[in-house]
């Protein structure tokens, strides 16, 4: 059932990339390092794995999420690991992304840094970060794709960029919409794109309003779970009454450390945590995909890695645009 279900997802990869061919993603390329740095996937693979084992709460679901932060800003050019300096503050100071965790950041530092020793001066820290991205699904047991190749680094990386760019954790499903359709996403890749929370975990202080001040009539969000939202108000008290913004709490309450459908499963029964992912299941836009995913976890996991395709094809930089960092942290 294992092997059938990776050679569907297969299968539709291979027509997707048919699909995401165009004038960017021609000049990306799954064996663009074959000649240069042949071994440049397995060496970044080893570092994840270290380093998986050193953070398993924190790694991978930090790289998926700074995956997606740098292809929605500046597009797929590794801006989100630049770090501010005294003329320049970087998108990583922006307020969306002062949540993000250091282990994501850290674990393509490592990358560079071995990479650097093999084939110096060679792989991107944006085709890095891309890699990373599907290693961390599937040493959470999710999907695996081939990774397009070829990105070069971007020299741009303002806060100001920043919030205009990233759709906020209170969206409606129009809203949301509005931004994935603006960097070539579908309905649907949006839907599979939000699976990703499947794992991680998230700070009370991004849905406590659902839980204490939803609206004038309710004061807890009437689409939530009553159960699920008493368990919630233990972990995150209101702040009035000893509470704390910075405790965290998983995504996935019943499996966080493993990437899977329970994502949609919660969604159903009215637990997803975030308000821009319950809204996936209230709205009749939604609602289909949602029960799809919930009820046959290979077509959520084919849609995901297809999707993840086409998010990092946004915005990329090829051929002599931007550069290749010798440290992902700061412009050469």
């Amino acid at each position: 059932m294992v092997e059938l279900s990776r050679t569907f997802i297969l299968l539709v990869l291979v027509v997707s990339l048919v699909e995401l061919r165009g004038p960017a993603m021609g000049q990306l390329s799954v064996n663009f390092y074959l000649k240069t740095c042949p071994h440049m996937e397995s060496i970044i693979r080893r570092v994840m794995q270290r380093k998986v084992k050193e953070s398993p709460l924190t790694t991978a679901p930090g790289v998926l999420r700074l995956f997606y932060h740098d292809c929605f800003v500046e597009g797929c050019d590794g801006s989100i690991l630049i770090s501010s300096t005294r003329g320049n503050r970087a998108e990583r100071d922006a307020i969306p992304n002062l949540s993000l965790a250091r282990d994501g950041i850290d674990v393509v530092v490592r990358s560079k840094k071995a990479l650097e020793k093999a084939c110096p001066g060679i792989v991107s820290c944006a085709d890095i970060l891309a890699i990373l991205a599907r290693d961390a699904t599937v040493l959470m047991h999710g999907p695996s794709w081939h990774v397009l190749k070829g990105r070069r680094d971007g020299r741009l990386s303002l806060e100001a960029n920043v919030l205009n760019n990233l759709p906020r954790g209170d969206s409606d499903v129009n809203q949301l919409l509005k931004s994935f359709e603006f960097k070539g996403l579908s309905l649907l890749d949006m839907i599979a794109l939000s699976g990703g929370h499947t794992i991680g975990r998230s700070h009370c202080s991004s849905f406590t309003n659902r839980l204490y001040t939803f609206s004038h009539f309710n004061a807890t969000d009437p689409s939530m779970d009553k159960a699920y939202a008493g368990l919630l108000k233990q972990a995150c008290p209101a702040t009035g009454r000893g509470g704390t913004p910075n405790r965290v709490v998983p995504m996935d309450r019943l499996s966080p450390l493993r990437f899977d459908n329970l994502y949609y499963v919660n969604l159903v029964r009215r637990q997803g945590l975030l308000g821009s992912d319950q809204v996936l299941f209230s709205s009749s836009r939604t609602q289909k995909a949602v029960l799809q995913f919930a009820n046959n976890q290979t077509r959520f996991f084919s849609a995901f890695a297809v999707a993840m395709l086409k998010m990092g094809n946004i915005g990329i930089k090829t051929g002599h645009q931007g550069e290749i960092r010798r440290d992902c942290t700061r412009i050469n």
